[in-house]
């Protein structure tokens, strides 16, 4: 999508910080892939579509270049970043550290509503995979990861993973409608549920470095193609 032209454009909440929803907005085109690398990034048009003024959009962008997620040259442009192989595994090391600790103390105090919440986020994953609405399975497979998170109460790690993920979330969005993937991931899913819910916190830090793990390999895998 070069020089910021998008498809259906949110309806914006002005009664909400605008560059919040911009930011939201122009980093899921990003990770979901429909911007892709190398795309230049015309503050002015998406302003012009978004009927707001550039301000919220440069400080949106300026905020989604902080991610790495954007490359700002003065002389020629803002462009979307390639995916770094270096960055992907940054991000799984930030990830893992911050997500192996969760689970472990969500192990010791996760409640019975929820195991249920997380069986009910299951399910609609399940579901969203065999009917191949592979953006809404990335959604609730995040939703899962957040779940947990949120036993613990710890709004700022979810926020943390969240930033540090992006990368990764490129290559999810390149490897889920592979054959298997999403198969791979409910049952992993699955694994660290059944260990939550007898409250068997090595069992729970095991299934996530497992789920993980494979979470990089694929997503390693997919962006090696996509760079070669």
């Amino acid at each position: 999508m070069p020089d910021g032209n998008m498809t259906n454009p949110p309806n914006l909440n002005r009664t909400l910080p605008l560059r919040d929803q911009i930011y939201q907005y122009v980093r899921g085109l990003i990770v979901s892939g429909q911007m892709r690398p190398g795309d230049a990034i015309n503050e002015v048009a998406i302003a012009e579509q978004l009927g707001v003024s550039r301000t919220p959009v440069r400080e949106a962008v300026k905020r989604i270049s902080d991610e790495g997620l954007v490359n700002v040259f003065a002389q020629t442009g803002t462009f979307v970043a390639r995916i770094s192989l270096k960055e992907l595994e940054e991000a799984y090391v930030i990830r893992s550290a911050l997500e192996i600790e969760s689970v472990r103390r969500a192990a010791a105090r996760i409640t019975p509503e929820q195991v249920e919440a997380l069986e009910d986020t299951l399910a609609a994953h399940e579901l969203a995979i065999s009917r191949a609405k592979y953006a809404e399975a990335i959604r609730l497979d995040d939703q899962f990861h957040k779940a947990i998170a949120d036993v613990n109460d710890f709004q700022m790690l979810w926020r943390a993973v969240d930033i540090s993920k992006a990368q990764m979330d490129r290559g999810r969005y390149l490897s889920l409608p592979k054959p298997g993937y999403g198969e791979v991931t409910l049952r992993q899913h699955r694994q660290i549920l059944k260990a939550l819910q007898k409250h068997d916190a090595e069992a729970a830090v095991a299934a996530m470095r497992e789920h993980l793990n494979t979470s990089l390999r694929n997503a390693l895998e997919v962006a090696a193609e996509a760079i070669d």
